[in-house]
């Protein structure tokens, strides 16, 4: 089903639900926009996939105009708006951008089910994914590729660890190639153990 997000930005998403009737929602961010980043990348698919056999909905959505990690927070939180307002329990995934987005969202969001963060970046100013997971008030999990040379994964890694929040690291170069389901079972796993 096709979902256009609430708010002024040009945001539109694909709502994936199970075949049965579903009361919780994990809403996909996906990779950088700029470099071909968009609801049906991969890693997206299968973990909207793989929720679905768990009675999971998933919201996978495209970002509006690119605004510098700004515009795609706003996007974010108007994503789980739009979730929150149809289901019981809304949890946060993101891959690469995506994941630092997630993060960078998740401490202006009360009651979030979970945060699962796959190969993220710190991120910049306005966006700094280690900076955010402080304040995060949700259970989060980092997973992260440890052959990843395109992501600066190290510092939110530290800090989550520091923080004493869950993390692991796969066998795996950033993008995950031939992984998506591996990768799809263990995303799967950190809202499963939540519930």
């Amino acid at each position: 089903m096709d979902v256009v997000l609430p708010g002024g930005r040009d945001a539109r998403g694909t709502l994936d639900e199970p075949d049965d009737e579903a009361t919780e929602i994990v809403v996909a961010c996906p990779p950088h926009p700029q470099q071909g980043g968009t609801r049906s990348d991969q890693r997206l698919t299968a973990v909207s996939d793989a929720l679905g056999e768990q009675s999971i909905a998933c919201l996978r959505f495209d970002y509006g105009a690119w605004n510098e990690g700004r515009g795609e927070q706003t996007d974010v939180k108007n994503a789980v708006r739009w979730a929150r307002e149809r289901y019981d329990r809304v949890g946060l995934f993101g891959f690469s951008f995506g994941a630092t987005m997630a993060l960078c969202t998740a401490p202006g969001i009360d009651d979030l089910w979970a945060v699962c963060a796959l190969a993220p970046d710190s991120g910049r100013e306005g966006a700094d994914a280690v900076v955010a997971l402080d304040d995060i008030d949700a259970p989060v999990k980092i997973l992260y590729a440890e052959r990843d040379s395109t992501a600066d994964w190290e510092p939110v890694v530290e800090r989550a660890r520091e923080l004493g929040m869950a993390v692991e690291g796969l066998s795996a170069d950033h993008f995950f190639l031939g992984q998506s389901g591996k990768v799809a079972a263990r995303v799967v796993a950190v809202f499963d153990s939540f519930r």
